[in-house]
């Protein structure tokens, strides 16, 4: 099993050669509120020189499936081949709120977009007629869609960023891996066993394919100061929109931990930050993330691994600490994948 790191944008440089000089296999730029993944790849492309580069996602509604290529194209030849395009719907309230774009039938807009991006990577002219997208819309008569950046693959791997049954069967169906996030060895295992339905609909195994979680990583010898250096970044992530189509609350109440949502929510409804975060549960935090010592950080990779997962990214831009602890960080979870 290899390693991956999210990126935090400040400290974006830092951690990148970081993770390079560590053997590192990847480096992963998330994209959301708080920044774009292509600025941050953009940057750590030019400082880095063997480690593989992915967004982690870039959000399909903020993008036309040819920007989406034009920039996966541009990066990858920035990079020399190490680029991996990470693409995900984000959620309604990023969408719609954000974007504009609805969210309804999300399975077949994704299926589409992958569809375009790797016709244009592939160098031809592309046209398409499909319910989501038209090149060109209907009666219309336009150049097609046409790459001239210089250097790129045409094999260049997609990842899709999924969670439910269905966007897992079609990750394995039409992409070369799948980004996970806060999720546990078992949920690894149950998202595997969907995706080896929908690579079995192409009559493929998993061989090849990447299982890439990305994974809310912290380091101390006390589990619960541990946990608790992550709780400002779950409550955030479970705070917003709406919790019924939070993602991050689903998953708290799935593993059972629902009347503790309903306490964060009620908190944050009252602005009381500080009790919110005093409400996720430190269990919650231990399931789906890494916390403890590198010996019990190590222990839980090897159930990651035994789970499927082909590369864990340590994500460390969940951690509330500064850039330093952030490198003690990766180097402690690089000498917990070297110790077995």
């Amino acid at each position: 099993m290899k390693l991956a790191v999210n990126l935090l944008a400040r400290d974006a440089v830092v951690l990148a050669e970081a993770a390079e000089a560590l053997d590192y296999d990847l480096v992963l730029a998330p994209e959301g509120y708080r920044n774009d993944a292509v600025s941050v790849l953009g940057l750590v492309a030019g400082r880095t020189r063997r480690i593989g580069l992915g967004s982690a996602v870039m959000q399909i509604p903020a993008r036309p499936p040819a920007t989406a290529a034009l920039t996966a194209a541009t990066l990858d030849s920035l990079s020399q081949g190490r680029f991996r395009l990470g693409l995900g719907l984000s959620n309604p309230d990023v969408s719609e709120g954000w974007y504009g774009v609805p969210f309804a039938r999300p399975l077949g807009r994704t299926r589409e977009y992958v569809e375009i991006v790797r016709a244009a990577l592939r160098g031809g002219p592309v046209t398409y007629q499909g319910e989501h997208f038209a090149l060109p819309p209907a009666n219309r008569s336009a150049a097609p869609l046409h790459l001239y950046a210089e250097g790129y693959r045409s094999d260049l791997p997609i990842y899709l960023g999924a969670v439910g049954p269905r966007n897992l069967r079609l990750a394995g169906e039409i992409a070369d891996g799948w980004l996970g996030v806060f999720t546990s060895p078992d949920g690894v295992r149950d998202a595997v066993a969907e995706i080896g339905r929908g690579r079995a609909e192409r009559g493929l195994g998993l061989e090849g394919f990447e299982v890439i979680p990305s994974l809310p990583t912290a380091v101390s010898d006390d589990v619960i100061e541990a946990a608790a250096q992550l709780r400002r970044q779950y409550c955030y992530l479970m705070g917003i929109g709406d919790s019924d189509t939070n993602f991050y609350c689903e998953l708290a109440r799935r593993f059972g931990y629902g009347d503790a949502v309903e306490r964060m929510i009620a908190h944050l409804g009252k602005d009381d930050r500080a009790a919110a975060e005093a409400a996720v549960p430190a269990e919650f935090i231990d399931m789906t993330g890494l916390i403890g010592s590198q010996e019990r950080i190590a222990g839980r990779m090897k159930e990651y691994a035994a789970a499927g997962v082909t590369t864990l990214s340590i994500m460390v831009s969940a951690t509330a600490t500064t850039t330093e602890g952030r490198l003690r960080v990766l180097e402690t979870c690089a000498k917990a994948a070297q110790s077995w």
